[in-house]
């Protein structure tokens, strides 16, 4: 039996993807055992990052600073943009290494089911990005789902008047897989072999 401080912190992991109760409770053991060396360096970066979290106002991407990293890099292209539906997706790819450019994260996907609208997605702020000009490719890396394939022909379909390149990843993604669950071999490969949208 543990304490409800104990119990609370259990139901507080259990919450997290990929933990349910018992992994939750062995990663409490482990905090508990290990007080110095995991729990105490843990409660520092979250008390940290809970202090500095921030949304960047450029591409949605979520840092500790505004603009973020990636927007903030010199060495990325800034003619090369590459669309995402949410921030998991951008850290996969950039996990990958393999596009220099810079992202635009929406904030989820085109669903009628779930009633979400282009008025609720950060598309607007794309169009505008692409109008300032400067940006001659557009990557849509859309998750490989009907509701991914909807939103990346909504936006090429708005994106399609002004004068950039538009593509999207490659076919070969598992279809109904997200970007977030790829390996970095099938990520690579779908960038390199990237065409052009219509």
């Amino acid at each position: 039996m543990a304490s409800p401080e104990i119990e609370a912190l259990t139901q507080a992991l259990s919450r997290l993807p990929g933990l349910g109760p018992r992994s939750a409770r062995r990663a409490v053991l482990h905090l508990i055992k290990k007080r110095e060396t995991a729990l105490v360096p843990l409660l520092g970066a979250l008390e940290r990052v809970s202090e500095r979290l921030s949304t960047c106002s450029t591409c949605g991407n979520v840092d500790t600073s505004d603009p973020c990293a990636v927007c903030a890099d010199p060495r990325r292209d800034a003619r090369a943009l590459c669309v995402v539906e949410e921030v998991a997706d951008l850290w996969a790819l950039e996990r990958s290494r393999l596009f220099p450019g810079r992202f635009h994260v929406l904030g989820g996907r085109l669903s009628a089911l779930e009633g979400v609208r282009p008025e609720d997605l950060a598309i607007d702020r794309l169009v505008a990005r692409i109008a300032d000009g400067g940006i001659d490719e557009v990557v849509l890396a859309m998750n490989a789902t009907l509701e991914g394939q909807t939103t990346a022909h909504y936006l090429a379909e708005r994106i399609e008047a002004y004068p950039v390149r538009i593509t999207q990843l490659a076919h070969g993604l598992p279809v109904g897989g997200e970007l977030d669950y790829l390996d970095e071999g099938t990520l690579a490969q779908a960038l390199r072999a990237r065409r052009p949208v219509g």
